[in-house]
C-alpha cells in the first residue's frame, strides 16, 4: 500500500509546480494562464512546461504571465511578451512561419537524402565472384576426399 502512495505522489508532482500563491481569483483568468504556461518552455529545465516546472524562473515566469493576463492582455500578447524577453526557445510548440520552416523541414530532407544516398550505394556494391578458380576446384576436391 505504500508503494502505491509513492507512486501516486510521485505521478501527481508536477501538478505541484502551481503554487496556491501564484493562483488567481478569477477562474477564468486561472485556466487561461495554466494553459498558456503548458505551452512555455521552462529556461532552466528545458524538458518542461513552466505550468510543471518548480524552477524558480518557471515560479516568476507563471507569475508574470498571470500579471499579464490580469492587466488585460491577450493569450497572444502574454505568450509574446515573454518571447520577446526569452526568445523563440521559451515555446514548447515553436510556429512554423518564416526562418523556422528550414528548420522543421530540415530533418525530413536529410532523412530522404541518407536514404537516397545509402541506396545508391548498396546498389553500386559488385555482386561477389561465386565461381571456383580450377586451384581451388582441385583445393576443394582434395579436402573432399580426406
Amino acid at each position: 500500500m505504500r508503494w502505491l502512495a509513492l507512486v501516486l505522489c510521485l505521478l501527481a508532482a508536477p501538478l505541484w509546480a502551481v503554487e496556491p500563491d501564484e493562483m488567481l481569483d478569477d477562474p477564468m483568468l486561472e485556466e487561461r494562464a495554466r494553459e498558456l504556461s503548458q505551452g512555455l518552455r521552462c529556461p532552466v529545465c528545458q524538458n518542461e512546461s513552466i505550468d510543471e516546472s518548480s524552477a524558480t524562473l518557471a515560479r516568476e515566469l507563471r507569475i508574470v504571465l498571470r500579471e499579464r493576463l490580469v492587466a488585460g492582455d491577450s493569450d497572444a500578447e502574454a505568450v509574446d511578451f515573454i518571447v520577446s524577453r526569452y526568445g523563440e526557445f521559451v515555446l514548447l510548440r515553436p510556429d512554423t512561419s518564416g526562418a523556422n520552416i528550414i528548420l522543421w523541414l530540415a530533418a525530413p530532407a536529410l532523412l530522404l537524402i541518407a536514404l537516397g544516398v545509402g541506396w545508391t550505394v548498396i546498389r553500386r556494391k559488385p555482386a561477389p565472384e561465386t565461381t571456383l578458380t580450377p586451384e581451388e576446384k582441385a583445393a576443394l576436391e582434395k579436402i573432399l576426399r580426406s
